[in-house]
């Protein structure tokens, strides 16, 4: 287990260092994919249980060990979210680069701010 924390935080720390260190913006928004989905696995990490029973309500009551929903909801909405976010930043990628020759954000920057 903890050789797979550390990988996940590698992952982590991976996406983010691209954010803060690659110039280009498709890798920009490459990096913040990697990053979401290192933060993700983490919290599946932590929130995984031992259970793999559906929790659903039978007139026998066994002692059996359930799968907690509440994880797997919020896990869903969180890569649909992302997913949603990503498309947005692509646009406005797309919409950059028509008036611009390059993704590179310095050029960008230099050229808005003239």
């Amino acid at each position: 287990m903890p050789i797979l924390q550390a990988l996940i935080f590698a992952t982590v720390f991976c996406g983010f260092f691209g954010i803060i260190f690659k110039q280009n913006l498709m890798l920009k928004i490459l990096s913040m994919d990697v990053m979401s989905t290192g933060v993700i696995a983490c919290y599946v990490l932590i929130a995984a249980r031992g259970g793999l029973f559906t929790p659903i309500v039978e007139d026998t009551e066994r002692n059996l060990n359930y799968a907690d929903p509440v994880p797997q909801a919020v896990i869903l909405t969180a890569i649909v979210i992302g997913f949603s976010i990503q498309a947005l930043m692509l646009v406005g990628v797309m919409k950059l680069s028509r008036d611009n020759p390059t993704l590179e954000s310095r050029e960008i920057e230099k050229t808005y701010s003239q």
